[in-house]
């Protein structure tokens, strides 16, 4: 296996999305939505139940692991990196409904980019 441009880019998709959901969800930071300290109260703050939490959280995993898994089944790329896509669209939603100021949709709007990148760029 080959570190290609678009596999890297893929890693660092895939490791932002773990280091969120499993190493940071229980941390305040600057970029949750409303005065929310944890992942969980950011759901709340958006006026999400626990079954959209968990349902985000899976997807998100689920498509961390297989933009990994990419380079031994290039068929999962193009998915995985649309469905982060349209997550980040709505993270991107739930930030403006939140009136967030604009600096906490960085880290949606940078993952929306290079997941877009990722779905046009990855070999079939």
């Amino acid at each position: 296996m080959t570190l290609t441009p678009a596999y890297l880019v893929e890693i660092v998709v895939a490791l932002g999305l773990i280091n969120v959901w499993l190493l940071r969800s229980g941390l305040a930071t600057p970029f949750r939505g409303g005065a929310a300290t944890t992942l969980k109260e950011e759901f709340r703050v958006y006026g999400l139940g626990d079954f959209i939490f968990w349902l985000v959280g899976t997807l998100k995993l689920g498509s961390a692991a297989l933009l990994l898994a990419g380079p031994w089944f290039p068929m999962v790329t193009t998915p995985a990196a649309s469905v982060i896509a349209v997550l980040m669209i709505g993270a991107l939603g739930m930030h403006f409904k939140a009136r967030d100021p604009a600096i906490k949709s960085i880290p949606a709007a940078l993952m929306l980019a290079l997941s877009i990148w990722i779905a046009f760029n990855s070999q079939p």
